[in-house]
């Protein structure tokens, strides 16, 4: 007979504490819990040990150092800095250098790499084998040789008298890469101001054109319209401060250089070092994304005449892509990582001044921390980027 007690019917059945213990979800989350204290329980047992053992040979702990006075000059720098500032300031100084030489690296290496990994794929057998040859050299040189490379080259290059001269533009020498720069201007900032908003204004405008395409059916070109958007602000602003047009050319005075931008010979170096190298397996990546589409979907898109740049556009990218990004993502943090080998030619990055900090100090455990723990978090930051924009271009199933 069925039980029919008011208030028994869909009670739902009590999980006592065995059936709890025997819950794979919560064994798993058990599992997790334990193992997480547990690693945390053995860094500060790690920790403490070496606190007592510093405290025995009279080896001062904690990061106050990094408010102390550093008492060390900088050469080469993007923030104001002087002898007389902490320790502090001087990671600063450092961190700022490996940002800069880091996403000058990335650049080029992006450039380099697409063009190589294009003729990678090309039909013409010149091409391929001067970019087969390309990637093989520079995927198989050690980085660390690549970079000393490039520094024993520049500095052997002439003195500033007999600097190589770029066509009027700069001048190539053993003090770096000199060349010409816009005269400083108000007018800059402002213009840099408006080239960020049109960037923003052309994706909203590409993203309406597109959800147009996608509900009617019907496509509109945004070449043009977005590069107008893009660089009409900045155009319109430099014409309303009254076209500034003042150049600051270099010219040779004495041992040295005058006006225009001087990059050191070991930010070049490095630069050049670390962007080659990378850029070898960057093409390798682009090569293998775009060989990754289906050679019959270029070949339908060819039979109704789409466009060259419509089938590149909306037919291989979109792909090509998927195959493309999460690699180039590690691409991305090993070169950032790999600008740590300016120790070995003098350039001023973070691990080069926390060296001299630590040495300084003393305080090895506290510098070697806050040197991980910033390309710990440059490195979180740049996948987080990477990933954000592989779902942005990510093919979205309907």
């Amino acid at each position: 007979m069925t039980d029919a007690t008011p208030g028994r019917l869909g009670k739902p059945p009590t999980r006592r504490p065995k059936d709890l213990l025997y819950s794979e979800s919560f064994r798993t989350a058990l599992y997790q819990v334990a193992l997480a204290a547990g690693v945390v329980l053995l860094g500060l047992y790690l920790y403490q040990n070496v606190v007592e053992n510093l405290g025995r040979q009279n080896i001062a702990t904690g990061f106050g150092f990094l408010d102390e006075v550093s008492q060390f000059e900088i050469g080469e720098r993007l923030i104001d800095y002087s002898s007389r500032d902490s320790y502090g300031r001087a990671l600063l100084v450092g961190l700022m250098n490996t940002l800069s030489v880091s996403a000058a690296g990335i650049v080029v290496a992006t450039v380099i790499g697409f063009a190589v990994g294009i003729m990678r794929v090309s039909t013409n057998w010149l091409l391929q084998r001067i970019a087969l040859t390309y990637v093989e050299i520079v995927r198989n040189i050690p980085v660390i040789l690549q970079v000393i490379f490039w520094a024993a080259v520049i500095r052997n290059l002439p003195a500033p008298r007999q600097a190589l001269d770029l066509w009027g533009l700069g001048f190539l020498s053993n003090r770096g890469l000199t060349f010409l720069l816009p005269a400083a201007h108000p007018a800059h900032v402002w213009m840099l101001a408006a080239f960020a908003a049109g960037i923003a204004a052309a994706s909203v405008a590409a993203r309406m054109a597109r959800r147009h395409r996608e509900a009617t059916g019907r496509y509109v070109d945004m070449l043009w319209p977005c590069i107008g958007l893009i660089l009409g602000p900045p155009v319109l602003v430099w014409l309303g401060f009254g076209a500034p047009h003042e150049l600051s050319f270099p010219e040779r005075q004495g041992f040295n250089f005058t006006g225009g931008a001087t990059i050191s010979p070991e930010f070049v170096a490095l630069m050049a070092g670390i962007a080659l190298y990378s850029s070898g397996f960057i093409a390798e990546i682009v090569r293998a994304g775009i060989q990754a589409t289906p050679r019959g979907q270029v070949e339908a898109a060819r039979s109704i005449a789409l466009r060259p740049r419509f089938i590149l556009r909306y037919v291989v990218l979109p792909q090509a892509l998927r195959v493309i990004v999460p690699p180039l993502t590690s691409q991305y943090v090993s070169l950032i990582k790999n600008s740590s080998i300016a120790v070995v030619i003098g350039y001023p990055d973070l691990v080069n001044i926390g060296n001299t900090v630590m040495n300084q100090t003393g305080q090895a455990v506290e510098a070697i921390a806050v040197m991980m723990t910033v390309f710990l978090a440059i490195s979180l930051v740049t996948s987080l980027a990477m990933n954000f924009y592989n779902r942005l271009v990510a093919i979205k199933e309907r």
